[in-house]
Parts: structure tokens; C-alpha cells; sequence
């Protein structure tokens, strides 16, 4: 069995960047699927680009409604982690695998069915919509195998094997990088499939990597073991996860729908600017990954220590995290902000306008990013404290009540049109990261909810007990 770091002893920074490294490096793989498909389906065009870019946001929707479910599983690991009960760990991984796998069934079925439902709602294009719901179709198929994976990554960072998880994903990234052109442009015997190609890529890497980690599971070599009798569904635990879980999937779901809302204000100002708005959102999602490793990595090492009883500990994790997420975002921002119109082309190659367009969203946003770190951290505090509930609704308050109204507003009551929709990152990054601030020190909100949260522990303690 492979050693793992005690993760509620030693320096507090060495064991944040230990941590959080290999998963912002994991998150960068992760990433690299979305970034090698606009990559290859832009050698296709403005047209390809655009359908990937308005099938992306509806697809994380649906995704993001079973994925909350996941982080209960993550806390309360993360907890029997630090109280060093590896009984119930292995109790709570297999009912957190069950739980999810038929919600992703659920899921897969209900999106591949809505596919050409939610397209027409963008009000996109002809030329966009058909390709739009072929590669929104074949992306649904596979998120029994993305929700697979996704399970055992949290779970895996639950106990503090974040390394597993990153090699896996490097792996399938590597094929991801040959199968692409090779399904969209065909070669050989094989066909090509054009925008479809692409998603028939991902899913068919994400199979794999979900394969591999149920293997490993079962093997039980990696301070986990899954067991098949533990498979039987307690559906008094599974009810205690999801009121746990499911503040987090409303917070996912609700940031997807906002994404969504958002692309379809875009599209109402044309296929150029959705292009621009599909390009820079990329980037965004890329360069924002140091902050959600480090939100990762400071949920599991607040959950960890909470199990443990060590509550200053945590709290020192949580300034250190946001101190660090800003510095990092923003020094990341600076380099983004000079280099924006070179990282754009790379997308789009020769389509001048698109790449001016999305070069000017990059650099409207890009100095901003700090804040972002700051909110991502918090996040992550509240997450592993068990308090779902308030990272909840600061995500709706940052989306629904910031950004989204103030998009609209700039951009159809103001002279700045498109620019408008661009203005309204900085301006909600901003606003988001103070309220978070504000929240965080004065509410006291993780020891009140340490205490719901020990209480699910030791019910659940006995119930492991007894089997």
C-alpha cells in the first residue's frame, strides 16, 4: 500500500502545495480534453468552433447536477480519513459509487433525449445547430463514464492519493491527442466525423480512465478498498449524503446554467462574438485551474483536520489558501493579459476578427483573476468545513444577482455592446471575492456545522459496526 502524507500534522504550506500541485496538474489534463477539441474543430472553422462552444456550458449543466453528489462522498472520506476509521471509508466509497452511477444513467439518458431541445434554445444558427447536437449527443453517451472517474478522483483525494488520479488522466489525455484528428478528419479505414470526432474521442478516454480506476479501487492499493457487499444500497446513508451533496449540485448546476444563460445572451449578437466569447471562456476555464486546485486541496486538508479535531489548523489552511490563490491568479493574469491576441490565434488560425474579438475579452478579464483565486479558496473552506449550504448561495449571488444582470445591462443599455458582456467578469469578480471575505471570518459557520458533521460520523460509525 502506498504511503500517504499525514495531512493534519507538519508545515501547513508544504502540505497545501504537496497537495494541490499534482491536482491543479490533474485539472490541467482534465482541461486539456475541452482545449485539444477547440484545437482540432478549429482547423474546421469559425462555424465548428462555435457549435462546440454552445454545446460545452449545456453539457457541464447536466454533468454538474450529479457531480455535487460527489463531494459528500469527498467530505465525509475526508473525515473518516482524519478520525483514521478506514472501515467507514471503504463503507462510504462504495455507496457514494452506487449513488452516482444512477444518477448519471438518469442524467445520460435525459440529455441525449434534449439534446436537439436544448440546442434550439440557444436560437443559434443553421449552419451551427446540426453539428452542435451531434457532438452534444455522443458527449452525453459518455457521462456514465466521466461521472465514474469523477467519483474516484474525489474519492481518491479524499484520503490524500492525489497522484493516482493525475497519471491516469495524463495517460488518456496522451490518446485523447491522437484520436482526435484521427476521428474528426478520419484516416485510413476510419471515416471522418467532423465536430462529432471530438466528443467520440473524449468519451472513448474517459472510458478508459474510468476502467482504470475501478480496477484500482477493488484492488484496494491506494488506502481505499471497494468491496461488492458494501454495494448494497443504504439508503439512510445515501439520504444523509444527498442533503449534503445537494446544496453542491445546486451550486454546480446553477454556475452551468449561469454559463448557459450567458452563451445564449452571446449568440443573440452573432456567431463572431459567440466564437470570441467560446475561445476566451477556454481560456478562462484553463488559467483558473491553479485556484480550483488549490479550493481542492483546502476542502480535503479542512475536512481532514476537522475529522481530526485540529480546528485552528484549519483555519490557518484557509487564509494561507486564499493568500496564495490570489497571488498566483494574479501573476497569472498579468502574462495572459500581454499574450492575448499570440494565445488566441493559436485557436483560430487566420480568422483576424475572431481572434481580435476573443483577444479583447481576454485582456478585459484577465487582471481580475486574482479575485477569483480568493472566491475558489473560500469555496473550498466552506466545502470541507461540510457547510455546502453557504458556498451555495454565494455562487448563485456571484452569477445570477453580478454577472449575468450586469452583462445584459452593459451590453444592450449602454453604447459598449459586446464590450459590455466582457465588462461584467471583472466587475462580478470583484464584488464575489469581497462578499466571500466578508462572510468567511465573521460567521463562524464551519465549527457550528463540524458538530452536524461529526454527528453524521458517528451515526455512521455505528452503522459500519453493524455490518
Amino acid at each position: 500500500m502506498r504511503k500517504i502524507n499525514n495531512l493534519t500534522e507538519g508545515p501547513i504550506l508544504k502540505s497545501l502545495v504537496t497537495l494541490s500541485i499534482p491536482i491543479i496538474f490533474a485539472n490541467i489534463l482534465q482541461t486539456a480534453y475541452q482545449l485539444t477539441d477547440t484545437f482540432w474543430v478549429g482547423r474546421l472553422g469559425t462555424v465548428a468552433v462555435a457549435a462546440v462552444s454552445i454545446s460545452f456550458p449545456i453539457i457541464f449543466f447536466i454533468i454538474s447536477l450529479g457531480g455535487g453528489l460527489a463531494i459528500a462522498g469527498t467530505i465525509l472520506v475526508a473525515q473518516y480519513k482524519g478520525k483514521n476509521n478506514k472501515e467507514a471509508v471503504n463503507y462510504i466509497t462504495a455507496q457514494t459509487l452506487f449513488m452516482v452511477a444512477i444518477t448519471s444513467v438518469v442524467l445520460a439518458g435525459v440529455g441525449y433525449l434534449l439534446s436537439s431541445f436544448f440546442v434550439g434554445l440557444m436560437k443559434v444558427d443553421k449552419n451551427v445547430f446540426s453539428s452542435a447536437v451531434s457532438y452534444m449527443k455522443i458527449s452525453f453517451l459518455g457521462i456514465i463514464f466521466m461521472f465514474t472517474y469523477m467519483v474516484f478522483q474525489s474519492l481518491m483525494r479524499g484520503v490524500g492519493d492525489v497522484k493516482t488520479p493525475m497519471y491516469i488522466v495524463l495517460g488518456t489525455v496522451l490518446l485523447n491527442l491522437l484520436l482526435d484528428p484521427l476521428f474528426i478528419f478520419g484516416y485510413g479505414m476510419v471515416p471522418a466525423f467532423g465536430v462529432a470526432g471530438a466528443a467520440m474521442a473524449t468519451i472513448s478516454t474517459q472510458g478508459l480512465a474510468a476502467f482504470i480506476g475501478i480496477i484500482l479501487l477493488l484492488k484496494g492499493r491506494h488506502q481505499i478498498q471497494l468491496r461488492l457487499k458494501d454495494l448494497k444500497p443504504d439508503f439512510s446513508l445515501i439520504k444523509k449524503m444527498f442533503r449534503l451533496g445537494f446544496p453542491a449540485s445546486i451550486e454546480q448546476s446553477t454556475r452551468a446554467l449561469g454559463i448557459t444563460v450567458m452563451v445564449a445572451l452571446v449568440a443573440t449578437f452573432g456567431t463572431l462574438t459567440l466564437a470570441a466569447y467560446g475561445i476566451g471562456s477556454r481560456i478562462l476555464s484553463f488559467i483558473i485551474i491553479p485556484a480550483l486546485g488549490l479550493s481542492m486541496a483546502t476542502s480535503t486538508l479542512v475536512a481532514q483536520n476537522i475529522g481530526a479535531g485540529k480546528i485552528k489548523r484549519a483555519e490557518k489552511i484557509v487564509k494561507l489558501s486564499a493568500l496564495t490563490g490570489f497571488g498566483v491568479l494574479t501573476g497569472v493574469g498579468v502574462v495572459i493579459f500581454v499574450f492575448a491576441r499570440q494565445i488566441s490565434a493559436i485557436f483560430i488560425p487566420g480568422e483576424l476578427e475572431t481572434i481580435r474579438a476573443s483577444a479583447l475579452f481576454i485582456r478585459i478579464m484577465a487582471l481580475t483573476f486574482g479575485f477569483i483565486g480568493i472566491q475558489m479558496a473560500l469555496n473550498g473552506a466552506f466545502r470541507g468545513s461540510g457547510n455546502t449550504m453557504i458556498s451555495m448561495v454565494l455562487s448563485i449571488i456571484s452569477l445570477w444577482v453580478l454577472r449575468f444582470p450586469l452583462a445584459y445591462v452593459l451590453s444592450y443599455h449602454t453604447p459598449l455592446a459586446e464590450r459590455g458582456l466582457w465588462a461584467a467578469f471583472p466587475v462580478a469578480n470583484i464584488i464575489a471575492a469581497v462578499v466571500r471575505s466578508w462572510q468567511w471570518p465573521g460567521s463562524d459557520r464551519g465549527h457550528g456545522n463540524k458538530k452536524g458533521l461529526q454527528k453524521k460520523l458517528s451515526w455512521q460509525e455505528k452503522r459500519v459496526k453493524r455490518q
